[in-house]
């Protein structure tokens, strides 16, 4: 007999050591290989990144800090993340408790009665039990699964990558909200640059308007002049309504992100017309794998990944658990805590291994080793973008300002022109179309150059948050 119990112990554990290879879909490791330097040839000082820095430091307009306070303590996207952490540092605590024992506390009380033309009913009758059998007992059960293979310690272990990798999507979203606040802050007070431009520009035509039609009233000018001129003021003062609509959309947008209802957006006017720096300092690309939380969130999700196919590799082993109960047992309860009459116990081992369910075993096995191969993929197209968007930027803002330096000459040789153009005509020696066009290109440079000096803001905004800035509460 024990002959054959060792047989078939052996047969087990054979049978259940046999794991399923993985060759159609091998596993691989991660590439975390950046370049240099965002640009080719070049060179980057580590110590030198923005990137670092605390938002109070970046963003130094009073009233932009105050927007971003708000919204990291209103923000409804920002709150939902922060309950997913909470949420996630439970689901660790549960799979802590797997490993170890659990004990239970029991008290019942019951009656029964056997049919009396049974077995057990004759032999009652027979030896005087009553009819009416009560049933009385309390204790306690225990039981503990034994981690042998490390199968409980690797899913909580798995469960802690993720709850890590949870707060760094809670950062992630912060530096996103972060700079949307930011963004939505230039683009309302380039919007509040651009209405005042074209309310002086109105008032200018407007006095322009008056002198075309003098001219008319000396026969200088025909009446198309006057009517191309007041056709001119008509239209820029319908683009004044565009631009309070883009306004009032602009302010509700910063609303919303800072968790409240439409209203005044407190803005500092002259934040547009501040220099910005010539270079942003962008560090060294090895540095986005600790400062940017996407990236880390991907590492995180891949060790985890990396843990849950071991967990499935150790089911197809043998798990050992052991019972055990101790308590009283009576069916008389002034007799129910007697010792060692009503005393009762049981300590049991038990060691189960699958046989017949290995094939969902094992395609929980193969799905847990694509899932790590996923993971794989999603941090080296992370890390890949991360570096791509700081390249980007980067070139982006150069560019920009080179625009911008072109673009501010332009407006200064228009605004001459306008006045030239303005002294020819009432001297006879240009005509009004000549005047016309030169004050609609000059107010077009004006706003085309407001429009450059917003781009050059939001592309400082997008470098910082592409380096990982805005998720540090300190400096």
């Amino acid at each position: 007999m024990c002959e054959r119990f060792r047989w078939a112990a052996a047969a087990m554990l054979l049978l259940t050591g046999c794991i399923p290879t993985l060759l159609e879909n091998p596993s691989r490791e991660v590439s975390k290989a950046v370049p240099r330097s965002f640009r080719e040839g070049g060179e980057s000082a580590p110590e030198l990144n923005v990137g670092r820095k605390n938002w109070k430091d970046f963003f130094t307009a009073p009233e932009l800090q105050e927007l971003i306070g708000l919204a990291l303590h209103n923000n409804q996207e920002l709150n939902l993340r922060i309950q997913e952490v909470i949420i996630a540092q439970a689901e660790v605590s549960a799979r802590r408790g797997d490993y170890w024992p659990r004990v239970g506390a029991g008290l019942g009380s019951g009656i029964e009665k056997v049919g009396g033309f049974t077995s057990q009913g004759v032999s009652d009758r027979v030896n005087g039990v009553p009819e009416h059998l009560g049933n009385f007992g309390f204790g306690l059960t225990a039981s503990w699964e034994l981690d042998l293979w490390g199968k409980l310690r690797n899913a909580a272990s798995a469960a802690d990558f993720r709850f890590q990798g949870t707060r760094e999507g809670q950062n992630f979203v912060v530096t996103q909200l972060v700079a949307e606040i930011a963004r939505s802050y230039f683009e309302l007070v380039a919007l509040d640059t651009e209405l005042e431009v074209l309310h002086r520009n109105i008032k200018i035509q407007g006095d322009a308007l008056e002198v075309v039609r003098a001219e008319k009233q000396a026969a200088r000018v025909t009446q198309l002049a006057v009517q191309r001129f007041e056709a001119e003021v008509l239209k820029n003062r319908s683009r004044l309504f565009d631009l309070e609509q883009e306004r009032v959309m602009a302010e509700n947008r910063i609303n919303f992100l800072v968790g409240r209802y439409p209203q005044k957006v407190a803005r500092t006017a002259n934040v547009l017309t501040a220099p910005l720096p010539t270079m942003i300092e962008a560090g060294v690309p090895s540095e986005l794998l600790s400062n940017r939380p996407d990236v880390r969130q991907a590492e995180f999700e891949l060790e985890a990944a990396k843990l849950e196919v071991s967990v499935a590799r150790a089911r197809f082993y043998p798990s050992l658990s052991i019972d055990a109960s101790l308590g009283y047992q009576s069916f008389n309860i002034t007799h129910l805590v007697n010792t060692p009459e009503s005393l009762l116990y049981n300590l049991a081992g038990n060691l189960t291994a699958p046989l017949l369910n290995r094939a969902g075993i094992e395609a929980q096995y193969r799905t847990a080793n694509a899932r790590q191969i996923q993971s794989v993929f999603l941090y080296e197209r992370t890390l890949l973008q991360a570096f791509t968007d700081v390249a980007n930027q980067l070139i982006r803002y150069e560019n920009l300002q080179k625009s911008y330096d072109l673009q501010l000459q332009q407006v200064d040789t228009l605004a001459q022109s306008v006045e030239i153009s303005s002294t020819l005509f009432q001297s006879a020696r240009a005509d009004y179309m000549e005047v016309l066009l030169t004050r609609r290109d000059s107010l077009d440079a004006q706003l085309e150059l407001i429009d450059t000096k917003k781009r050059l803001a939001l592309s400082m905004v997008a470098i910082y948050q592409a380096l990982g800035g805005g998720w540090r509460s300190d400096p």
